[in-house]
């Protein structure tokens, strides 16, 4: 039997992680959320190909028709710590009156693999699949047991994906000490003729929010300084004007730290106590990195943004109460800061909780997984720059975390000059070129052979 040191990806692979993503799209399974969803049928396919080469898969729901699947590819070292491998199988919705393509077609137009999920993540598992099934063909082993998850419910709460695989089956993960999942090693292109790729070691926390104000119900012609209303309305304002302090955790840190020499910039003092002295510089690099900046922006503080109100039920009555809900995110070590800054925005008369409430996580940049991730980049594409990466939302990695799985966000894929990869993310004409599935292939056989 061949070992992990065999050839590359042949032809066949390559497709198949084409056709794998087009298949994978013209199967709807769009999730709405609050359990309306529907991953069978990807699940099932996803069965099919992994049985067909002797992989044996194991379909597993919370709930009839938010399938999971879970297998294990065995390595040819026992003694050696297992390596997860995660890619979620729901979509967001998509409006087909606002696409150029149909966004369940799968079609492949000019080089070009189109429809919702290209992106996010069937291209990702479709890549996974053609390495693991080229392997299987060839007799490749890795040097560690791969446990392989495609998951349900990424894309809401994970309560029928990860969220239940971990809760009830977590032997399944036995020996995962590491994991690598999505949204990092994409090309970035800052406009500037170099190639960033964003190794994703980091993520911030998730806490959604409701927020409730109790007030006096009455006639909508009266005078009411108890109006729920303008309670909520107040608060909303508050933490939508907010302006967070910089908080820097050593993933962006050391991203910081990475792009100033990528720039040939100083680096300025990131080490200073003093809030406003570290928003200034954090700032100002920012301003002298471009468009690069945008890589880290997001992630330099917490964040709050109010998305939804509700209140009231007709015009000419003062109703007495009134929601909100606000997606805020929140960087390791910055939970009880956050819960205290709400505290203070909302005032007495707004009370709040989670909607929604998941734990911020952080990789080591410093370890061997990550040198083996960033040198299998290099290798197909010299010259490109590897920086770390704190992702602003979340994954199934925070689920994972909670077995005690540290996680990278690792689905290469090398884009073209003008490629809006982040846009792609639950957008409008969502897609991914066959010249990146190809690479992404290929780099992924090469850092899951050597992990």
């Amino acid at each position: 039997m061949a070992e992990a040191n065999a050839p590359h990806i042949d032809d066949s692979a390559l497709e198949e992680a084409v056709r794998f993503t087009s298949d994978l799209i013209r199967l709807d399974t769009t999730n709405r959320g609050g359990g309306d969803g529907v991953e069978r049928p990807a699940a099932e396919y996803v069965a099919a190909l992994l049985a067909e080469v002797g992989i044996e898969p194991l379909l597993l729901e919370k709930a009839p028709r938010r399938t999971n699947v879970v297998a294990r590819v065995q390595g040819t070292d026992p003694a050696a710590p297992a390596l997860l491998v995660h890619g979620h199988l729901d979509v967001v919705p998509a409006d087909p009156a606002e696409w150029a393509v149909h966004p369940f077609s799968g079609e492949i137009r000019d080089g070009v693999v189109w429809g919702r999920g290209a992106v996010d993540m069937k291209d990702s598992d479709a890549m996974v699949l053609a390495v693991v099934r080229a392997w299987a063909r060839a007799g490749v082993r890795p040097r560690r047991d791969i446990v392989l998850a495609f998951t349900a419910d990424e894309e809401d709460t994970a309560q029928f994906g990860s969220g239940f695989l971990v809760a009830s089956r977590p032997e399944l993960f036995d020996g995962c000490t590491e994991a690598i999942g999505e949204s990092g090693a994409f090309t970035f292109h800052p406009g500037d003729g170099r190639r960033i790729y964003p190794l994703a070691a980091g993520e911030r926390g998730t806490a959604w929010l409701r927020l409730t104000a109790r007030g006096r119900a009455g006639h909508g012609s009266k005078i009411n300084h108890a109006n729920a209303v303008t309670r909520v309305a107040a608060a909303v304002t508050r933490i939508g004007e907010h302006t967070w302090p910089v908080r820097l955790s050593p993933t962006v840190r050391a991203a910081l730290t990475e792009l100033a020499a990528v720039y040939d910039v100083p680096l300025p003092d990131l080490d200073t106590a003093e809030p406003a002295r570290l928003a200034d510089a954090v700032d100002g690099l920012l301003a002298r990195l471009g468009p690069a900046a945008a890589l880290v922006a997001p992630t330099v503080r917490n964040s709050a943004n109010p998305t939804m109100l509700s209140a009231g039920y007709k015009v000419n009555v003062i109703p007495g109460s009134a929601t909100a809900q606000v997606d805020g995110r929140v960087l390791p070590g910055g939970e009880e800061e956050f819960a205290a800054t709400l505290d203070r925005l909302t005032g007495p008369e707004v009370d709040w909780e989670h909607v929604h409430h998941e734990i911020p996580l952080q990789a080591p940049v410093d370890a061997p997984a990550y040198a083996v991730m960033r040198d299998a980049l290099l290798h197909f594409d010299p010259g490109a720059h590897i920086i770390p990466y704190c992702m602003s939302g979340g994954t199934d990695a925070k689920q994972f975390s909670r077995l005690g799985v540290v996680g990278y966000g690792f689905m290469p894929l090398r884009l073209p000059e003008g490629f809006d990869y982040q846009a792609m993310f639950h957008g409008v004409d969502e897609r991914v070129p066959v010249d990146a599935l190809h690479f992404g292939t290929r780099v992924l056989d090469r850092a899951l052979r050597a992990l």
